[in-house]
């Protein structure tokens, strides 16, 4: 199924540049989304390399699959649903080890502009957001049942609303007369009681309730952990090293090759901060070594192109490689 003509991947170049893959390695995409970036590696590792393909929604999971085949035929492609937070315990079971990972934490077009997923508040329709629709809590559930002080939490944390007290007693008033379900009920709420400073008011309140839904920033820090756990590893290859290291302490394997590469595309500061600190303690401890020291933004001519690149920010490290003290001089493995 081929991916609409309107969605464009974001920094597609500068990230597969970063990553600098070479024919024959492994790529794996945490947010495979339509497989724009992924069709990208597929061509730069040729048949004879990997695309790992993870995302929570399968059908986007299928055209980014469909798409990665066409670009270049033949090629492994291993599709793996479910968080990226997951990721790594996924491609340690089925023997996965990549060279390069690219996590975009945006979301692709039709995500976005299909009323019945609930993401934006442009078109009104029910109130879920969802990135897997099958499963979990929807927003309209989550506002039916949080404390007044749970959703001012959740508005001030994940969408810093200034307003978040008095939009979160708005939503507590107003559910008691009559359910908020749809995405036109609850930013007519937000517009009632709060201005945006120069964007739509209820553009913070929509982000929050997407990123407390779907566990957004518990997944970020989720794959985080694993790929410092992974980078600061005394594990050699896939055997477990001597003090149980590696990104899983019960197990010790890799997912990451020697070497390996990851970069992250963030949308807004939160994500940003957490990659930003998270890169820079493993710089600091030489368990990694920073390939971009400021973040790296789209230029003008992607911008006027393509309006959603505009807040992304991508930052990229190398894994600092493994020595085995087994080998004389302690020669990287």
């Amino acid at each position: 199924m081929p991916p609409p003509l309107d969605h464009q991947s974001v920094l597609p170049t500068e990230s597969l540049d970063l990553l600098s893959l070479q024919p024959g390695q492994t790529y794996a995409d945490a947010t495979a989304g339509l497989g724009g970036h992924a069709a990208m590696a597929a061509e730069r590792v040729g048949p004879s390399g990997t695309i790992i393909l993870s995302d929570l929604d399968a059908s986007m999971l299928e055209r980014a699959t469909a798409r990665v085949k066409e670009a270049q035929p033949g090629i492994r492609v291993e599709a793996i649903q479910g968080s990226f937070a997951g990721l790594p315990a996924a491609m340690v079971d089925r023997g996965l080890v990549a060279d390069a990972v690219l996590a975009d934490l945006g979301f692709a077009s039709p995500q976005v502009d299909d009323p019945g997923r609930g993401f934006s508040f442009k078109h009104d329709g029910p109130l879920d957001m969802r990135l897997d629709p099958t499963s979990g809590t929807s927003a309209a559930e989550l506002l039916a049942t949080a404390s007044e002080a749970e959703i001012a939490e959740i508005l001030w944390t994940f969408g810093e609303e200034r307003g978040s007290r008095r939009i979160a007693r708005k939503v507590v008033a107003s559910r008691e007369a009559q359910p908020i379900t749809t995405t036109r009920a609850l930013a007519d709420l937000v517009r009632s009681c709060t201005s945006g400073g120069g964007i739509d008011p209820a553009t913070r309140t929509f982000q929050a309730l997407r990123i407390a839904v779907n566990d957004e920033l518990g997944a970020l820090s989720a794959l985080l952990g694993a790929i410092s756990a992974q980078a600061e590893s005394k594990t050699i290859g896939n055997a477990p090293a001597r003090d149980g290291g590696g990104w899983s302490e019960a197990t010790g394997s890799r997912w990451l090759a020697q070497g390996a590469r990851v970069a992250i595309i963030s949308f807004h500061s939160l994500e940003d901060r957490m990659v930003k600190r998270a890169f820079n303690a493993l710089a600091d401890a030489g368990a990694a070594r920073r390939l971009t020291r400021k973040p790296i933004v789209p230029g003008e001519a992607e911008m006027a192109t393509n309006r959603r690149a505009r807040s992304a920010r991508l930052r990229a490290i190398e894994l600092t490689p493994i020595t085995d003290p087994s080998k004389e001089g302690g020669q990287p493995r």
